[in-house]
């Protein structure tokens, strides 16, 4: 009998790793399932958050102090001291969902069965930090979660299984990821068993249709008006709810919540307003991109209309004129060759 098949005779051991909220279902999923029992919840430490720079959880250990679940924040998994505690657990498997730190080979080398982690785009495509808005800057049809067996590389592994979804014209990263995370945890349940029963095998990744995302910055979201409307419309929805799409107005940040596509060819120099029967458009570099939903800095968010019924913005603007607040960071997303 292999060792595989041994493992799935009784509950397979686990240690789960994950730090944000897209992990916490695939964590509340595995907790009850009798199939498995989670030995230890890992997490990234508490970070300082908002105006008071107070500590704050990660939603993933607030999830397993909810839980009752054993709980583990190292800065590093560097030295053996760091890894003590992942090696106590004696787990047939590491399940890894936007934990945040990359594993050495002493870390993926621990549990018996391997490293599983749940990424969340279809790869090879997307790889690395910010697959979900990715899959929206790139106007991808369809993205989903790939269930992965570690290795040293970025999210290089071979696959396990894979589970798709539609992306809808009107997804925002918020939307998407929301409805991945519930993918994620079903696909965790269904694969990872199988995997260790021998139903499933991992497959080597493809080398054709490699793309490599980063983390995403606050830059990020300032809205170049040089480029098309159609690109425009998704980076807003990419960026919603972090870091949030901007732009200047009068001097003064201008946040966009909500865009859809105007109707007709730019007539003006990119970022000039038109106001059109009550609707408020930019021109771009190709196409007009219409104002939905906008916010002032220290205001709340309103319909565009109401900063043109309030003379906050008219027809003679134009937004973003000058330089970026920040230096424009490298590409999002890049394919693998360039």
């Amino acid at each position: 009998m292999t060792e595989r098949a041994i493992a799935i005779e009784s509950r397979l051991m686990v240690a789960f790793f994950g730090t944000p909220a897209f992990a916490v279902p695939a964590l509340e999923r595995l907790a009850e399932d009798e199939r498995f029992a989670v030995g230890l919840v890992v997490t990234q430490p508490d970070r300082p958050a908002g105006r008071g720079r107070t500590l704050e959880s990660s939603p993933v250990k607030r999830a397993a102090e909810r839980l009752g679940l054993p709980l583990y924040q190292p800065a590093s998994l560097r030295d053996a001291a760091a890894r003590a505690p992942l090696a106590a657990v004696n787990a047939d498997a590491f399940v890894v969902a936007a934990y945040g730190l990359i594993f050495g080979s002493k870390t993926l080398a621990l549990p018996r069965l391997g490293c599983f982690n749940l990424h969340a785009s279809v790869l090879p495509r997307h790889r690395g930090a910010s697959p979900i808005a990715a899959a929206i800057l790139r106007g991808d049809e369809r993205t989903g979660v790939s269930l992965m067996v570690m290795e040293a590389g970025l999210d290089t592994g071979a696959v396990v299984a894979v589970r798709e979804t539609i992306i809808a014209g009107e997804d925002t990263t918020a939307s998407l990821t929301e409805r991945l995370t519930g993918i994620a945890a079903e696909l965790a349940l269904a694969a990872i068993p199988a995997f260790a029963a021998g139903r499933l095998a991992a497959v080597p990744q493809s080398s054709d249709g490699v793309t490599v995302t980063r983390p995403l910055t606050k830059a990020d979201g300032w809205l170049d008006w040089t480029l098309p409307a159609i690109e425009l419309e998704r980076w807003v929805r990419a960026m919603w709810p972090w870091p949030r799409a901007g732009t200047t107005l009068r001097k003064m940040p201008l946040q966009i919540h909500q865009a859809s596509l105007g109707d007709g060819p730019s007539d003006g120099p990119p970022g000039a307003v038109r106001v059109i029967g009550g609707a408020v458009a930019v021109c771009c570099g190709n196409g007009m991109l219409r104002l939905e939903v906008v916010q002032r800095a220290g205001g709340r968010p309103v319909p565009a209309s109401a900063l043109v019924a309030g003379g906050q913005l008219g027809a003679g603007d134009r937004l973003g004129f000058g330089e970026p607040p920040e230096s424009p960071p490298v590409p999002i997303v890049r394919d693998q060759a360039t």
